[in-house]
């Protein structure tokens, strides 16, 4: 059997595993959800048998479950070759992906009160996998890693120097991952290389971030010291006035309340009172339902005036670049977006955007469009079993 790279991307109640062989193909997915619950379920991609889970399954039981269930059907290797894990927060401390040892573990760890809700899930699959597989080299990739090339201009915030310097309160950046993938898939698409391309890339899923990339760098981004600033997103607010706070405390609303509050129950959902999911808020706005076409509205005029915001980092633009679930799937909202943005010479072609560029590499702009538009996949999984395999072969 031919050796294996298993990538691990742990969420606070959910594991999904991807095995790549050595030639970059996927063999095999697996999602297993609602972990430490008492209906937690797994499933393996394009199998119609789910993979049974005890009540309260955690990360660890999970992913021991579906290992066992990749090779009884016989796509994985008794051993993997390596394994990549998806890591959120490295904070200024990993600017690349790194050979996990326990120095590793310990650096990540202290990042935690940066994601409290994520790097310890992340920690969690990391221990399972060092535990299942003691010789195997596993690598951390993570989303902030790439948004590390930022300059103090666009990551610092006005606020008094200490709260860097002692707190390290500054703009991180998420999804840098995707950001990395898209800086190099479109300048292969373009027909360049990524050092000599620049873009603007929007990755669009329930939560949703922008990024300027400069000569395959990243220079400046939506997201800041957590997810929730930048894009109004599918439960998350995006930015709003920091006085809101203080303004909600007067009518006796806790800070622990609004911080569920901007995080659950805001953004798409929030604004239409009726879902996060766009495909949903769509079918609900052509029937008339006010409330949904505002929030796409809102989404689209708040993702353009973005559009507008990154240009000011780069001294060119060779593509503005939509991913994410909603970015590679939403006639309506590339359409929407790319109509506020008319002024700045974006033009886009109807008929690409209504079949998302499948016959033209993923170009939906119009002949007359100042700059090009592209729609691209993005490909997380597939980053992270490269930098696996990479550092692998060189430990």
């Amino acid at each position: 059997m031919k050796q294996s790279i298993l990538v691990v991307n742990c969420g606070s109640s959910s594991l999904k595993l991807a095995l790549f062989d050595e030639n970059e193909n996927k063999i095999a997915s697996a999602m297993a959800e609602r972990l430490n619950q008492a209906d937690a379920f797994a499933r393996i991609d394009g199998d119609n048998q789910s993979v049974t889970l005890p009540a309260n399954t955690n990360h660890k039981q999970a992913l021991q479950a579906l290992v066992s269930a990749f090779r009884e059907r016989q796509l994985m290797s008794e051993t993997p070759s390596s394994i990549g894990h998806r890591v959120v927060h490295g904070g200024e401390t990993f600017r690349e992906a790194v050979l996990i040892d326990d120095d590793v573990v310990t650096a990540i760890n202290h990042c935690a009160g940066l994601a409290p809700l994520h790097n310890p899930v992340n920690l969690a699959g990391i221990e399972a996998t060092r535990g299942q597989f003691p010789e195997t080299p596993q690598i951390a990739v993570f989303d902030t890693a790439y948004h590390q090339t930022l300059a103090p201009r666009a990551f610092l915030y006005a606020l008094p120097e200490a709260y860097y310097r002692d707190w390290a309160v500054r703009r991180y950046g998420f999804h840098g991952i995707s950001h990395f993938f898209m800086a190099n898939e479109a300048a292969r698409r373009l027909g360049k290389t990524p050092e000599t391309t620049s873009i603007i890339a929007a990755h669009l899923g329930n939560g949703c971030s922008i990024t300027a990339i400069k000569n395959g760098l990243s220079v400046d981004t939506s997201m800041g010291l957590t997810p929730l600033e930048g894009l109004v997103m599918g439960t998350r607010s995006g930015d709003i006035d920091p006085g809101l706070f203080e303004y909600l405390r007067t009518r006796g609303v806790a800070l622990k309340d609004v911080h569920k509050v901007l995080n659950h129950e805001s953004g798409l959902l929030g604004i239409s009172g009726q879902t996060n999911d766009m495909r949903t808020l769509c079918k609900l706005a052509d029937s008339g339902h006010e409330p949904s076409t505002l929030a796409i509205e809102i989404f689209c005029f708040r993702l353009a005036k973005y559009v507008g915001a990154m240009m000011a980092s780069l001294s060119q633009l060779d593509a503005l670049v939509f991913t994410g679930g909603i970015g590679e799937n939403s006639v309506q909202v590339r359409e929407k977006t790319l109509s506020h943005l008319k002024l700045l010479g974006f033009a886009m072609d109807t008929g690409s955007n209504e079949c998302h560029g499948h016959h033209t590499e993923g170009r939906i702009e119009h002949a007359g469009s100042r700059f090009p538009v592209l729609v691209i996949p993005t490909n997380e999984e597939l980053v992270i079993a490269r930098e696996a395999a990479r550092l692998s072969q060189a430990s």
